[in-house]
């Protein structure tokens, strides 16, 4: 114990002095260190020297002695010092297969202790080796099936998830029979852990979909509570998306689950799901029922996810149109004003007529003898089946700008999804250089007072505008800052000119760009020009330039900036006026000023299953592909600098924006987003590292309606 708190407090002393470790670490290592307790909090400490060595550990004279220490402590006296080792060894960076035997030898050998701790450490340590080198442990099957029935369930369940990850295609039948008893012994939580590693597995061997999507589809029909259930509607959901051929039987299997399934939120994601992906089906009239039963026996809310699946079917299907109109029709009487409203809605889009709908029960029955089917408008189409290019919040927002820059008069365009101003997030700071000043004025706010200007008003709605760009140094006597207004056929320059002189007045300032090639892109449309700027005030210039039709998807451009004014010499303390009235040209260089197409494009945020939907409908002839190497060894790194790229986020399966999994050797992303003249395009995109981990390919597709478009965005990734 003394050598434990001494060695403890060595460490705490000399912990910012990296070479002072490395000397006390390589000292003690040369068996000095008796305490077991003591060797373990070394081994720790070597653990962290050798991970800041990286890949090269082994390269330098102090990695190899402090590896071969980690080494023969696996053969120590005290089982906790053996165990340290073996973690140690196993969570090495860049180790290989070959490295690992010595530490999954011993950890094997717990696995058949008698005590019940080192099980279940030997079990959590291989369980972590399983996520990245699952070949490395395959010896270790047999030990690891004889504790599925292990008293301790914490160890039983590392016991499944790890063979689940290093089973073989022949052995899943068995281990499924092995599972199906354990499971209605152990908790919830550890049920999750299994259902994720069934999801996993199933991922890995998607030829036997069937038995696994069928086990955990039984458990559904099973007593457990709402995360249990929601884990294995969400592994189900996520196997359709992966694997195409499980979507019938796994629709058919969560249809079964919301007939007795007592929690209203996953009865609405199912519905949904069904109503999507139901009528794409060989046999889509199957499931009206199941809908349709819920409309009778479920609450308001699951009534009125029920109505809107049902309202795809017959959107989609004009054979099924005329029975699902009338299942509908029982709605407009539901107690719940919700439901009656969105079947209403229902069948106004649908083709009803107002005077049917509002009709009698009798009134209604002789209307239906005699009618006509008729197909849904484009448009109610688009509505009902479409999902919104935006969320909610986004559509409230882009309703305001569209009042704002005077949507309200009689001048002004129609209100249609396409006339809506772009709203978007926060595009990543890698992107551009902004501006790290403070701005009272938000970028909403700016686009509000560019549409005061009565020279820009013309020019239509902003497709979406810049954070403001430093042109010049804070420190500088003129500070200049800017930012681009991209609209359909115009791009503006809102240029803000801060005078931090004392003894000048600058008059009729302006920002003068020269093109750097002569391509001819755009060309200088209109300048407005900042009237006066005393000492300390700020005021702004805009240049319009206008884009060159004939150079429709090339956007990217380079000028070189200076900024132009008459100098007013001035007394600091009265104001008046020195010299010549009139002032004296000046010329003050800038930064140069850059367009790129990132600028013009914008992001839609959508769920994984519209993406497919959307991918699979766009024409394959507008698509291109590109492979490139990226010389970054981290994925999370390849991701970040890809999307930053592109002024994006990445909308992977989780949801979560440019999360990768750890100790995984790829990643697979999707991008949906929206070129300038509401041209959609979407990017497929995965990332692999090289078997070197120096350095990482990757592989992009991009579809949309134009491949000039497609070429242009996939340009993009530099």
């Amino acid at each position: 114990m003394v050598q434990f708190h001494a060695l403890s407090l060595l460490y705490e002393i000399r912990q910012h002095d990296r070479l002072a470790i490395s000397k006390m670490v390589a000292q003690l290592t040369r068996g000095t260190v008796s305490s077991p307790m003591a060797t373990c909090l070394l081994i720790r400490y070597i653990t962290t020297i050798l991970r800041g060595y990286g890949p090269d550990m082994l390269a330098s004279a102090n990695g190899r002695a402090a590896y071969q220490f980690l080494e023969l402590s696996l053969r120590h006296r005290s089982e906790s010092v053996i165990y340290e080792a073996a973690k140690a060894l196993i969570s090495l960076p860049s180790a290989e297969e070959r490295d690992l035997a010595p530490a999954v030898a011993v950890l094997q050998l717990f696995l058949s202790s008698p005590k019940s701790t080192l099980r279940l450490a030997a079990m959590r340590a291989l369980s972590d080796v399983a996520i990245a080198k699952p070949a490395a442990i395959i010896k270790c099957n047999d030990d690891m099936e004889s504790l599925i029935a292990d008293s301790n369930r914490s160890i039983a369940t590392f016991a499944i998830t790890t063979l689940l990850k290093t089973g073989s295609e022949a052995s899943i039948d068995r281990l499924m029979k092995q599972i199906s008893s354990f499971m209605n012994e152990i908790a919830d939580e550890f049920k999750i852990v299994v259902v994720t590693a069934i999801r996993e597995l199933c991922l890995k061997y998607p030829l036997k979909h069937r038995v696994l999507v069928g086990f955990l589809a039984n458990f559904l029909r099973e007593e457990g509570g709402f995360e249990f259930k929601k884990a294995i509607v969400d592994a189900i959901v996520a196997l359709i998306c992966a694997i195409p051929e499980t979507k019938e039987s796994s629709l058919f299997h969560l249809c079964e689950f919301i007939e007795d399934c007592e929690f209203t939120a996953l009865s609405t994601q199912i519905l949904h799901l069904v109503g999507s992906l139901g009528p794409t089906t060989a046999a889509p009239a199957r499931y009206i029922r199941f809908v349709y039963n819920r409309i009778i026996l479920e609450n308001a809310v699951v009534r009125a996810a029920a109505v809107a699946a049902l309202t795809k079917f017959a959107a989609k299907l004009p054979a099924l149109r005329a029975s699902v109109s009338v299942l509908l029709r029982r709605s407009l009487r539901d107690e719940d004003d919700e439901v009656r409203d969105r079947a209403t809605l229902a069948l106004r889009l649908l083709g009803e007529d107002l005077k049917s709908i509002l009709a009698s029960p009798d009134e209604q029955r002789e209307i239906s003898q005699g009618a006509v089917s008729i197909s849904p408008p484009r448009p109610a189409n688009q509505l009902l089946l479409e999902p919104l290019p935006m969320p909610f919040f986004k559509l409230a927002q882009a309703l305001e700008k569209f009042e704002m820059i005077g949507g309200h008069d009689e001048s002004s365009q129609a209100l249609t999804m396409s006339t809506l101003p772009i709203v978007e997030d926060a595009r990543p700071a890698a992107l551009v250089h902004v501006s790290s000043r403070p701005n009272s004025i938000s970028v909403d706010g700016i686009v509000s007072e560019l549409h005061k200007v009565p020279e820009l008003t013309a020019l239509g709605p902003v497709f979406r505008s810049t954070p403001p760009i430093d042109l010049t140094e804070s420190e500088t006597e003129y500070v200049v800052s800017y930012i681009k207004h991209v609209m359909l056929n115009h791009v503006v320059l809102e240029f803000m000119i801060t005078n931090t002189i004392d003894e000048q007045v600058l008059l009729d300032a302006c920002i003068n760009l020269e093109a750097t090639d002569d391509s001819g892109h755009y060309t200088v449309e209109s300048s407005i020009r900042a009237p006066e700027l005393r000492c300390g005030e700020t005021s702004r210039s805009w240049l319009v330039l206008q884009h060159d039709a004939s150079t429709e998807f090339t956007f990217a451009a380079q000028f070189v900036a200076e900024l132009r004014f008459r100098a007013v010499d001035i007394d600091p303390g009265t104001g008046e006026i020195q010299g010549d009235q009139g002032g004296f040209p000046e010329e003050y260089p800038l930064e140069d000023v850059e367009l790129c197409t990132p600028d013009f494009m914008s992001e839609v945020k959508i769920v994984d299953i519209d993406f497919r939907a959307m991918w699979e409908a766009m024409d394959a002839s507008g698509e291109v592909l590109e492979k490139c190497v990226l010389q970054t060894r981290e994925l999370e790194s390849a991701v970040t600098n890809i999307t930053a790229c592109l002024g994006m986020r990445s909308k992977d399966r989780e949801h979560a924006v440019d999360m990768v999994t750890k100790n995984v050797s790829s990643h697979s992303f999707h991008i949906v987003g929206t070129l300038v003249g509401s041209i959609k395009f979407l990017i497929r995109a995965q990332i692999q590292q090289s078997d070197e981990k120096a350095a990482c390919l990757l592989k992009m597709a991009v579809r949309s309606p134009d491949a000039v478009v497609s070429r242009a965005v996939a340009s993009c990734i530099k």
